[in-house]
């Protein structure tokens, strides 16, 4: 068994992560290795400039070492700010200059998705949708197609019913490449945030037109059932998707 001055001598060696594992050992380890001096060696070999302050800026170089030794991933969200249930989004869709799709969609609507998916759809695409990342998926109500030797845009607005703002999230992107594998016709356009976010850019959101798997695909025409919105670059929850519309431009 170490004596309390073999452990005194030892502790000061150690890197800081094996002294924290031996504050796990026994009552009287832990009473020993949470002295702050053991702790000030361990901010000295990261930090020395902090040691020539009288105290530490955290109270104690224990403190200081356990919240800033290490980057902390995967933290928590704080809850979200917005919710669905007080968002609306307009969504626009034209072929060359013809409106092809206008529509007002409750935020709740997005949230749900397509329940049940619809016969004649791809394996590849139900497997797509069936992925557990976040996508906000609505049927296209009514249903519309689109030809494919035509150029297709879209337009979506997300607003607050909370209040009068509304937010730009894609202005009349093209849906510029077709991925016939997936059944799936995609657009994009970085986000305008908010200026309170300056340091924060290219960010992507993403709109999706979802088709049939049909023979009319041969002849140059998509059957489109669903419109998908997602911000996979970056938001892979419901929390985290709700926390960048946030942080969108609203005004």
């Amino acid at each position: 068994m170490f004596t309390e001055e073999v452990m005194k001598n030892v502790f000061p060696l150690l890197e800081g992560e094996d002294l924290a594992a031996c504050m796990g050992v026994s009552k009287q380890w832990r009473h020993i290795a949470k002295d702050d001096f053991y702790w000030k060696c361990q901010c000295a070999k990261k930090w020395p400039s902090v040691c020539k302050r009288t105290k530490p800026p955290t109270g104690t170089y224990y403190k200081m070492f356990q919240t800033f030794s290490k980057r902390r991933l995967n933290r928590t969200l704080p809850p979200p700010r917005l919710s669905f249930e007080n968002l609306e989004f307009f969504v626009d869709i034209w072929s060359e200059d013809e409106p092809v799709y206008s529509g007002l969609i409750p935020g709740l609507a997005m949230e749900t998705g397509i329940k049940p998916l619809p016969s004649g759809i791809s394996n590849v695409l139900r497997t797509h949708l069936a992925k557990p990342d976040y996508k906000m998926v609505v049927p296209a109500e009514p249903r519309f197609t689109i030809p494919l030797n035509q150029t297709v845009s879209v337009s979506m607005l997300v607003g607050r019913n909370d209040s009068d703002k509304v937010a730009r999230i894609i202005n009349r992107s093209v849906f510029e490449y077709i991925d016939r594998s997936s059944f799936r016709a995609l657009a994009f356009e970085y986000l305008d945030l908010s200026p309170y976010y300056p340091f924060v850019s290219g960010i992507r959101a993403w709109v999706s037109l979802l088709f049939m798997d049909a023979e009319d695909i041969n002849d140059g025409v998509l059957d489109v059932f669903g419109i998908q919105l997602d911000f996979c670059d970056v938001a892979e929850t419901k929390e985290e998707v709700l926390w960048l519309l946030d942080m969108l431009d609203w005004k």
